[in-house]
């Protein structure tokens, strides 16, 4: 241990300058504008890699390039580990609120402050930094940095049928989820799964006058909120069969202990929503939710323009748990929409899903894993389960025939996919002792 102290006392200002490089890429996967700072970004990161000794593929998808690194030299007989991480980042909106521009990274109270500072370029580049540090590894690495995270891996997600053979491993370690506390090691041994899709309802041609039209015309506005509000019946899902084939998952290895009121505060949630009997962490972790994301309809603006809007849309997610099925799922929810909107015409869209994942607590790189961090901590570590979704770890287990391990050093509060995003630079020094203290075990 004491070695990757030293290391990191005798290169943290190399190490920072290197990381606020990476910061200053405005790879915003999602916006076209941005498509050559992505490109520009995974290039940097390539020449990066290369530099520190890799084997480096550049993997061209549609849209944005995944890199593949790899060291292979320990030889047949050692294991293989396949990490993964994301080097895109989410739009930077709405401006206005950040402090500081968002691609000009700057520490702030010991905290480094740009958008991808947590999510996932800190992250990220604590694990290259573990890499470069170890020179020589003692096992076979396979690395893949993405540029579509943030837009549902679609280019990852065809490569994997196509790259079966180079993502073959024995262990599997996604580096992109929290941690509870900056004094308690922890793992993430799941995910919860994902499915989206938008609706539009349409009552009309055309907006029509509310006084010369109310009380004819079935506003759409009031349709689709009727028709949402009979989606969930005693604080649980009431779409039939979305409970179907739902696994039930053991908590008691989990760390579930909550702070409901130090939660509220920290947050500014008025009330919860758990079923009746269902803990905070229970209905986070392992119970499905079905969630409205966004509805638009009629006119927004100053003032007041007094109308029956033609169009009322809605975005729905669901978060699911190991037995549901994404792409069934999202069918079950536009049937029950359609079926509450009979008359009206309705649309609905499919988009990204993926599978829930989980990680048997006594799997082997599990141990190992949890050694490394109490070696760091010098305490105990801790098992937890997310309620975010990673779809492509899924499709990545699959493809490369290893459980898939959680581990992440970001906090709730970190603000990724807001303004002010930040990543401590103690986290980003835990980070690296924990990833080169588990690479010398391996």
């Amino acid at each position: 241990m004491s070695q990757w102290n030293e290391y990191w006392d005798h290169h943290k200002d190399a190490i920072l300058e290197d990381y606020f490089t990476y910061l200053k890429f405005p790879s915003v996967s999602t916006d076209p504008k941005n498509a050559k700072d992505v490109r520009n970004c995974a290039m940097w990161v390539k020449d990066y890699l290369e530099d520190i000794g890799l084997d480096v593929q550049v993997w061209e998808t549609d849209q944005h390039p995944t890199l593949f690194a790899t060291d292979l030299s320990a030889g047949d007989k050692k294991p293989t580990l396949l990490i993964y991480h994301h080097y895109d980042v989410q739009p930077v909106d709405p401006i206005e609120l950040w402090q500081t521009p968002p691609f000009e990274p700057e520490i702030r109270n010991g905290a480094v402050y740009a958008r991808g500072a947590s999510d996932n370029k800190g992250q990220s580049f604590f694990t290259i930094t573990a890499i470069k540090a170890l020179k020589k590894l003692g096992f076979n690495l396979k690395l893949i940095i993405e540029g579509e995270e943030e837009v549902g891996s679609p280019g990852l997600e065809k490569l994997c049928s196509e790259k079966v053979e180079e993502l073959k491993a024995d262990y599997m370690l996604v580096v992109d989820v929290d941690m509870h506390a900056i004094d308690q090691p922890a793992l993430t041994l799941g995910t919860r799964g994902i499915t989206t899709l938008e609706v539009e309802v349409r009552g009309s041609d055309a907006d029509l006058h509310s006084g010369n039209h109310g009380g004819i015309v079935y506003n759409p506005a009031r349709a689709l909120s009727e028709a949402l509000s009979k989606m969930w019946k005693d604080g649980r899902v009431a779409i039939d069969g979305f409970y179907d084939g739902v696994e039930k998952i053991s908590a008691d290895f989990l760390d579930m202990d909550f702070d409901e009121e130090g939660y509220k505060r920290a947050f500014g949630v008025a009330k919860f929503a758990m079923p009746k009997g269902v803990t905070p962490l229970a209905a986070n972790w392992l119970e499905p939710t079905l969630e409205i994301n966004g509805l638009s309809s009629g006119y927004t603006g100053e003032g007041f323009k007094t109308i029956i809007p033609a169009v009322a849309k809605a975005k729905i997610s669901a978060r699911l748990v190991p037995g549901q099925d994404p792409n069934q799922i999202a069918e079950l929810i536009a049937l029950f929409l359609k079926k509450e909107l009979a008359g009206m015409k309705v649309k609905t869209e499919l988009h990204h899903g993926g599978m829930a994942v989980q990680t048997p607590v006594d799997a082997p790189f599990v141990k190992l894993a949890a050694k490394a961090l109490k070696n760091v901590f010098k305490k105990e570590c801790k098992f937890i389960m997310t309620g975010g979704s990673i779809p492509i770890s899924a499709t990545l287990k699959n493809a490369s025939g290893a459980d898939v391990l959680f581990m992440g050093f970001a906090f709730p509060g970190d603000a990724i996919h807001s303004p002010n995003e930040h990543f401590d630079v103690e986290r980003l020094r835990l980070g690296f002792l924990s990833m080169a203290e588990l690479m010398e075990l391996l």
